[in-house]
């Protein structure tokens, strides 16, 4: 929890910064921000592999311990894998039906009642997918 309350000014500065930087839309600013973005993605691949190899640092007496909490540890990134997934999944479906349903209000607003539902239904893929990370997260 205090490793997220140091990160999280970071983050809110990284982010500052490249929303900064890609409101001058030129090119090298694009290259350079991509280019974090893979770097970005590379360490993280780098400690999920790091994370399920399980490493020497385990004890010999431990490897018992060591064994179930691996289970654990898969559970959890599956949980997380689910969460993604579907909120990215919820956001492009409401960002279709959002700008459809906007559309469609812009001629009939009597409409209004219909396409909030439409849009709704969009949003529930990602309560889906937090289903899912509860039920992989009771699991474990």
């Amino acid at each position: 929890m205090i490793a997220w309350l140091i990160a999280l000014p970071a983050l809110v500065g990284a982010f500052a910064v490249t929303h900064r930087l890609l409101r001058r839309r030129s090119k090298a600013v694009l290259r350079s921000v991509l280019a974090a973005d893979a770097a970005l993605f590379a360490g993280a691949l780098a400690l999920l592999v790091v994370g399920l190899s399980g490493g020497s640092a385990h004890a010999d007496g431990a490897t018992a311990a060591a064994q179930s909490s691996g289970s654990g540890s898969a559970a959890l990134i599956g949980a997380a894998i689910a969460v993604a997934g579907a909120s990215i999944g919820a956001a492009v479906a409401v960002a279709y039906t959002g700008a459809a349903a906007l559309a469609a209000l812009s001629e009939r607003p009597e409409l209004f009642g219909r396409a909030m539902v439409i849009v709704g239904l969009a949003e529930g893929i990602a309560i889906y997918g937090l289903v899912v990370a509860i039920l992989l997260i009771g699991k474990s």
